[in-house]
């Protein structure tokens, strides 16, 4: 009797470890596809990208370029047809992903365009993909979706 018990008991438990198994690669796949699934609405490498933020005209730049991870980098913004109330910032993040807080305060360098430096981490899940979320205040806000590179030899994107 007790061990038919133990058999049914260590049968549930696999079963259940196993439910927990597959609950937790789920998790892990859903993260990971929503990661490669982000959409990309800047060709940063290549040129700076330009949005509207309801009537005010916004245009993103990072310099040098290519733009590598772990190299100081000058960040630019430009407003055209209206201007934030105070200094603008970029918050650098990763789609999905917590990279802790990283953000390049914007100072004025002429009338509407803002300059700031900082740092673009490199992610150890190798994912190349990062969002820069620009705050204007009294304006808005507006994201950027781009590509990095994290060597002199990476041409590759991920």
């Amino acid at each position: 009797m007790t061990q038919g018990r133990l058999t049914v008991r260590s049968k549930l438990v696999n079963l259940m470890v196993g439910c927990l198994f597959g609950f937790m690669v789920w998790i892990i796949i859903s993260i990971s596809v929503g990661i490669a699934a982000e959409k990309l609405d800047c060709d940063i490498q290549n040129r700076s990208c330009t949005k509207d933020l309801g009537n005010v005209s916004v245009t993103f730049d990072i310099q040098p370029k290519p733009v590598r991870a772990m190299h100081d980098l000058v960040f630019t913004v430009r407003f055209k047809d209206g201007m934030p109330q105070s200094s603008p910032y970029i918050d650098l993040g990763m789609p999905g992903m917590n990279m802790g807080a990283n953000r390049v305060l914007l100072k004025t360098v002429g009338s509407g365009v803002y300059k700031g430096k900082g740092i673009i981490v490199r992610c150890p899940s190798g994912n190349k993909i990062w969002r820069a979320t620009l705050t204007a205040p009294g304006l808005g806000r507006l994201v950027f979706t781009f590509r990095v590179l994290y060597s002199s030899s990476d041409t590759s994107v991920k």
